[in-house]
């Protein structure tokens, strides 16, 4: 009999005891301990299963849960006696910062520090006795939702030295999530402020700590050294390009295969690896998230549920907001094509506005995109660079992405979709009058939504391009011929099937000092199609000459004229 699925669950001990569907993952608590690291960083995208590790790790080793083998019986863990007389012998401090997405710094320096008051109340037996001098009792006392900011970055080292002296053991300490407010103070900008505070606190409790044993923290991504780690020489990173617990985190092919077989699946699983096959860690390919195999086993049917299982409006605002070059390389992916980026693995938040590579690094990290190849190499400067070269990680990453791009189009009210019907009915005038709906929708809000950029046409334009790519997919295949100047981009619509015309687009910013009226640039845009000859690639592709069409696209600011040629 199949087991209960349990999915959402991330607490180990309610789901050994409760006998709900588990991988074992517990030679993971092997690895990580003969590393002998002293402070380990793991990122790995969301959903795949860090919090539930992290609780294995915290009921295998905290004193509070000796005794309780029969969580762990059965388990590859337990077949290694040093180990069954390893559990439950350490203090372990357990703290997840999954909950902090405040939208203010004073509101999650007090979500933090309500965190931290929380984890000292499950401790106030160390109250009792005299094991704490009076002024100790009184900071222990003082620790509160408003306490100062140097209060509050010694208060986990405070907590490990009492608790060590009560056990006679230094503590572990494991902190779930730690860069999820980073996230949320990078997109409600007080960036800097929150910096300053964590630097503090992760220096007092991983760095200058003489009571810590061991640490380990998990997030999404791996937060540049210099911002808040820049004390942390200790700390051992290992990201989704690493080797180190490669198996770990995930699901392998051969236990979904296994898993499929067990729920009566097995005729399936082609399906199953098309759709959520491609995530890499290290050398290890062929990962499978989860939540998308436990929600599959449970609905029997595909849908994007990793995708979707929480908000991506962070990787949206990169794509949407991001400059022509960063739109272009998106265009690539969705073709099912991978591009080539130098990039650090260190995210760098207050540079997403400007620097591409940090795009792509959060990108990666995700989950989002997987490396196909990693390329090192020495400049004629001698300088060292590494090439990556990334693809979409699966076929749900690229149906949740066709779907966020038609979102974007939703606030025209229909005149995107408009547009592309007129398109293909050759009505010049409904497109002019739907085109100018959209453009005064959503011009801005390609660029950064707040004063338009000079790049915001293009932004504009190749988000257009984008969604063209996703609405029109089923009847044609869509080329760009990128052309040289500001604001200049060739489209191509090729037909998939016979009888469906061949399409071609120029569009052209009007340039004042050569064109008086809006008129005149979309002529120069027309005039360059039959320049350049665009139509014989339709041409040699068998498609006569009667059956394409070439449009120009003139623009001055929000404003768009089309002409046929």
């Amino acid at each position: 009999m199949a087991r209960t699925l349990g999915i959402g669950k991330q607490d180990f001990e309610k789901v050994r005891k409760e006998n709900a569907f588990y991988i074992d993952k517990t030679k993971f608590i092997r690895e990580w301990w003969e590393s002998e690291d002293d402070v380990t960083l793991i990122t790995r995208p969301r959903r795949f299963g860090k919090t539930l590790n992290m609780s294995m790790l915290e009921k295998f080793f905290s004193v509070q849960y000796a005794g309780q083998e029969d969580l762990f019986r059965r388990l590859a863990i337990w077949e290694d006696e040093k180990y069954k007389k390893l559990q439950g012998t350490y203090p372990v401090l357990f703290i997840s910062f999954a909950d902090v997405k405040e939208t203010t710094y004073i509101q999650t320096k007090k979500k933090i520090c309500r965190i931290i008051k929380a984890l000292y109340n499950k401790y106030d037996f160390l109250l009792e006795n005299d094991l704490l001098n009076e002024n100790e009792k009184k900071d222990f006392m003082n620790i509160s939702v408003d306490m100062e900011d140097n209060e509050a970055s010694y208060s986990l080292k405070a907590l490990s030295d009492y608790l060590s002296r009560y056990y006679k053991k230094k503590v572990i300490i494991l902190l779930d999530e730690y860069d999820t407010p980073m996230q949320e103070a990078y997109v409600n900008g007080y960036w800097n402020e929150l910096v300053s505070f964590t630097r503090s606190l992760f220096n007092a409790t991983f760095k200058t700590n003489p009571y810590l044993e061991r640490a380990i923290m998990t997030g999404i991504t791996r937060v540049s050294k210099e911002s808040i780690f820049s004390d942390l020489n200790n700390l051992q990173v290992i990201t989704t390009t690493s080797e180190k617990y490669m198996d770990c985190f995930g699901f392998t092919e051969d236990e979904v295969f296994a898993v499929l077989d067990e729920y009566g699946l097995s005729l399936k699983k082609h399906e199953v690896k098309t759709w959520y096959d491609g995530f890499t860690f290290g050398k290890q390919k062929d990962i499978y998230n989860p939540w998308s195999i436990l929600n599959y086993l449970d609905k029997r049917q595909i849908g994007t549920y990793w995708a979707n299982s929480s908000s991506n409006s962070l990787a949206g605002k990169l794509i949407r907001e991001g400059s022509r070059n960063v739109k272009e390389n998106f265009e690539v992916l969705l073709r099912g094509k991978s591009i080539i980026v130098e990039i650090d693995e260190q995210i760098v938040y207050d540079q997403l506005d400007e620097d591409e590579s940090a795009i792509w690094s959060l990108l990666l990290a995700s989950g989002y995109l997987k490396v196909k190849n990693i390329t090192t190499y020495t400049t004629d400067f001698g300088e060292w660079r590494q090439e990556y070269e990334l693809e979409l990680t699966n076929f749900e990453v690229g149906a949740m992405f066709r779907q966020m791009i038609r979102k974007w189009f939703s606030r025209s009210a229909g005149g995107y979709n408009d547009f592309i019907k007129a398109l293909l009915l050759d009505d010049v005038k409904g497109m002019n009058v739907y085109m100018n709906k959209v453009a005064m929708a959503t011009f801005s809000y390609f660029d950064t939504g707040k004063s338009p950029s000079e790049e915001a046409p293009e932004r504009f334009y190749h988000g257009f391009v984008l969604g063209l790519m996703v609405e029109m997919a089923d009847r044609y295949v869509l080329t760009s011929n990128r052309e040289s100047g500001f604001g200049r981009y060739d489209v191509m619509l090729e037909p998939r099937r016979s009888g469906d015309v061949g399409i071609i687009m120029e569009f052209k910013v009007q340039d004042r000092t050569e064109e008086k009226e809006l008129s005149d640039t979309v002529d120069a845009a027309l005039k360059q199609i039959k320049e350049k000859e665009y139509k014989t690639v339709l041409i040699e592709k068998g498609i006569s000459k009667e059956k394409i069409r070439s449009y120009g696209f003139a623009f001055c600011g929000k404003q768009v004229l089309i002409k046929k040629g």
